[in-house]
């Protein structure tokens, strides 16, 4: 059975992230989200409330489950035995700083390997860092989430 990890903060899980799990799980028999917890990225979300959506935003995924992501990748990558890393590529910039990690990675994990994902032309821009900053100033993010994310922030800001 071939596993692919898919790490990251997802803070806000957006359609961009669901699109590149769409497509790890098609190419592999189990896909596992780690979910990072990262507060130096200024989160929207915290930790728990992202794990919580991104496993409902999965849920009808039979292949798919979603845990925490504490320490450094690699450890997880060998805790958990995948067979390779996803990372969702969408432009210059996000590949240039993805094959910098993964070559780092490699070195401290010599059986660390790593599969670019391009997402949707739909998603291509979307990113979380947008979608916050579109966010804290007001604007629409409806299409840019899945429902229950959406749901989620909404009802978090009226609180």
């Amino acid at each position: 059975m071939k596993t692919a990890l898919y790490p990251g903060t997802f803070d806000p899980p957006h359609n961009g992230h669901l699109d590149v799990i769409e497509r790890a799980r098609r190419l592999f028999d189990r896909v596992i989200v780690a979910v990072a917890e990262s507060p130096a990225k200024d989160p929207l979300l915290d930790a728990r409330e992202r794990l919580d959506l991104v496993g409902a935003c999965v849920r009808d995924f039979e292949n798919v489950e979603v845990v925490p992501l504490r320490g450094m990748l690699i450890h997880e990558f060998e805790r958990l035995g995948v067979d390779v890393v996803v990372r969702g590529v969408r432009l210059f910039q996000d590949f240039e700083y993805e094959y910098t990690m993964a070559l780092m990675n490699r070195r401290l994990c010599p059986g660390f390997d790593v599969l670019f994902l391009m997402p949707s032309e739909e998603v291509l821009s979307v990113s979380s860092t947008l979608i916050k900053d579109i966010h804290r100033h007001g604007g629409d993010i409806s299409t840019l989430v899945p429902p229950a994310v959406h749901a989620h922030i909404v009802r978090s800001q009226e609180a």
